[in-house]
């Protein structure tokens, strides 16, 4: 079965009256009639002039009655310049709360949206304006704990968040459109949206997921509006367009205004085009020649084009530009926009009404791009109207602008309910400072808002009608936070921790606001709780008596020869649980702790660690022996005494290492390492021979010297 509406395109040059119908998910556009204003009743797609836009309205009207009958009601559009956007987020904390449900989700959402309301008053431009309805949000991201997430249901975390993106209307944009048909004889059956309209037509929602930008150029301004992700994400207005071009063209050639439009709609389809200008000269020139001449200003429209998308792309080129509107006939706008964004000029195009899937148009109805927004307003205004509803919220009435199935959500958002209402307000927390650190306990979380529809409990999503009766219950605050030492603290007893074979416990140190306390004792805000349950090694030793121990550990100080000298590798060392380990390791319940002592240090060790010889040593042969002799270098004195060179020292000793003035090693040394003695019975005489050659036991000898004593018996 077919069925017909009738809609219309105020626009800010013209308006445009289309008779379309629609058979199942089919359009076909029986009829268009498109009508410029006779005086400038439009800025910037607001009505300005009721009386003047009324009139045209009323003409379209009238001429399509004579062939399709009479015309009562009629769809129409606000201009996209009219709607607001805002991107508002709002967080929730999860901590110590059950599992998200939808209508937690749903109030978060109406939490942004609300959010996004207020930012919009907050504007120094909005300041002005008057009463804004929200008509429309989307979700652009869930998030948990920071990380995006496709949905909050049933999630757990610390915190959630939600960022919407929200549209809103002024009043006085709808009031104008209804005042302008009313005078007319036409009653407003629904409305829609201009750039959602648009996008509605030639974006589907299967091609939302790609980032495109949808420009629609008209006379005075240019609408832009960026798919991603799967929805809308932005929307946004140019006050420039066709006009620019147009006013260009008058300039140069010296003609009236509806004349060079007359010449800039040639350009689309003639090479050669004629001028005629005020002074009453005709003149032919060639199409490249005027492009030439516009396209400084042409550059200079798809300039404020392309700095609006890649604002609201997020500093970003998108993947495609699709452009619509009359203005996006004008030569290269295209090609300079797709320069400006620097992509590819295969990337943008200009899409006519042959370009709506689903929908066909008789043969005096052109393809034109002009024509693409006015049937996307009609298709919209069909299968999305936004109607009006009166509800009453807590005996208050409220009138709801639809733009979809209204809900609980929206009455309450239009009767400006504060959404944090909704919930009961949380316990107070509570706050101790637990070892320098403030901790907060939070309080108990509120119940939620009862919302009474008709007298029946319902929840925030539920659908409402015209003349419906809200009430709200409001939810109970929670319980202030409470809390034990033990619910702050971990404490499961005593630490059993074995030092050198001997096993100790070790217990915690819990003070609370200067007193000893137990793990029980109930805590208060602004309570002090110092709390020590874990202890280093030299914490351990020094609570089991043992902090001798902690010395074995040091380095090894002395002093050399009047300065402070530290001996290397003579400190202690520990293990625990048989793995090398520092005095300032922390110890756990269980832990094995062995601290072993140094070697203590000799005067030997000193000399060794500054390279200094104790003794120079030689080695000769003596009566075919090897022997080693040797004359001390330095004396030692510890504390003031003379000691061997293999006394050990203790900590802080005072040595001294004095150098000896050395004497060369004379035969006569010999006598003294060497255990050859002279025969008890012998008698005669001896001589004493170094390397074969008769020597003196004052003789100077020298390492490897082969020395011998000759002896003669003597002769009876």
């Amino acid at each position: 079965m077919f069925s017909k509406f009738f809609a219309l395109d105020i626009g800010t040059r013209s308006v445009v009256g289309i008779i379309l119908e629609q058979q199942g998910e089919q359009f076909h556009v029986v009829d268009l009639i498109s009508k410029e204003h006779k005086e400038r009743a439009m800025v910037d797609g607001q009505i300005h002039n009721v009386i003047h836009v009324s009139s045209v309205i009323k003409e379209i009207k009238e001429e399509l009655e004579e062939i399709h009958g009479p015309l009562l009601k009629v769809s129409v559009a606000a201009a996209g310049r009219a709607l607001k956007t805002e991107q508002a987020s709002t967080k929730l904390n999860l901590i110590n709360r059950q599992p998200l449900t939808e209508d937690d989700i749903h109030r978060l959402e109406l939490a942004a949206v609300q959010l996004a309301s207020q930012q919009l008053l907050e504007h120094k431009e909005q300041k002005k304006g008057s009463h804004y309805y929200c008509v429309g949000y989307s979700v652009l991201y869930y998030r948990l704990d920071g990380q995006e997430i496709g949905s909050l249901l049933d999630q757990q975390g610390e915190e959630a968040e939600v960022e919407v993106i929200a549209t809103f209307l002024p009043r006085v944009v709808v009031e104008s459109l209804i005042a302008a048909l009313k005078r007319a004889d036409l009653e407003m059956e629904g409305l829609t949206l201009e750039p959602i309209a648009a996008i509605n037509a030639l974006i589907p929602s299967t091609m939302r997921r790609l980032n495109i930008a949808l420009v629609d150029i008209g006379a005075g301004t240019s609408d832009i509006a960026i798919t991603n992700k799967g929805t809308v994400v932005a929307y946004g207005m140019v006050p420039t367009a066709g006009d620019e071009i147009t006013e260009a063209l008058s300039d140069h050639y010296i003609l009236d205004f509806p004349v060079a439009e007359e010449v800039k709609r040639s350009l689309s389809t003639q090479e050669e085009v004629l001028i005629a200008d005020i002074l009453g000269f005709e003149q032919s020139y060639p199409k490249e020649e005027i492009v030439d001449i516009l396209r400084p200003t042409v550059t200079s429209l798809a300039e404020a084009i392309g700095q609006e998308i890649f604002h609201l792309n997020n500093h970003t080129a998108p993947k495609a530009i699709i452009l619509v509107g009359g203005g996006s006939l004008t030569p290269e706008i295209t090609t300079e926009i797709c320069k400006f964004l620097q992509i590819p000029s295969n990337r943008a195009a200009v899409r006519g009404i042959d370009a709506i899937q689903k929908l066909t148009f008789e043969e005096h109805v052109s393809a034109s791009p002009e024509l693409v927004t006015p049937i996307g307003i009609a298709m919209a205004a069909k299968n999305t109207p936004i109607r009006y509803m009166s509800v009453e919220v807590n005996q208050q009435t409220v009138r709801l602008f639809e733009l979809k199935e209204m809900t609980v959500a929206d009455a309450l958002l239009s009767a400006n309910i504060n959404i944090n209402r909704l919930y009961g307000k949380p316990g107070l927390a509570m706050c101790v400072n637990v070892n320098g650190q403030d901790i907060f306990v939070p309080g108990g979380h509120g119940k939620p808002t009862e919302i009474i529809v008709n007298n029946e409990k319902v929840s925030i999503k539920k659908p409402i009608k015209n003349g419906d009766s809200i009430y709200l219950i409001e939810g109970k605050d929670g319980e202030a936070g409470t809390a034990t030492i033990a619910d702050i603290i971990e404490y499961n007893g005593p630490a059993k921790i074995t030092i050198n074979d001997s096993l100790h416990e070790i217990e915690p140190s819990i003070r609370l606001n200067t007193q000893n306390a137990d793990v029980a004792t109930s805590l208060s805000d602004g309570d002090v709780l110092v709390f020590d349950h874990s202890h280093t090694i030299e914490e351990c030793l020094r609570l089991t008596g043992q902090s001798h121990l902690v010395q074995w550990l040091e380095p090894f100080p002395i002093s050399l020869d009047g300065q402070s000298y530290t001996i290397q590798n003579a400190e202690g060392s520990i293990l625990v649980n048989n793995l090398p380990a520092s005095i300032q390791s922390k110890v756990k319940d269980g832990d094995v702790i062995h601290i072993k002592k140094g070697e203590c240090p000799s005067v030997q060790t000193v000399m060794a660690q500054m390279n200094l010889l104790s003794a120079k040593q030689i080695t000769v042969s003596f009566q075919q022996r090897e022997v080693r002799l040797e004359k001390e270098c330095y004396q030692a004195i510890v504390n003031g005494e003379p000691v061997p060179f293999t006394t050990q020292l203790n900590r802080n000793d005072h040595v001294e290492l004095k150098a000896i003035q050395l004497d060369s090693f004379k035969f006569r040394d010999v006598f003294r390492y060497a255990d050859w003695k002279m025969p008890e019975q012998f008698k005669g005489t001896f001589t004493l021979l170094r390397n074969n050659q008769p020597s003196t036991v004052e003789a100077e000898i020298f390492g490897g010297d082969q020395l011998s004593i000759q002896l003669v018996p003597a002769v009876n």
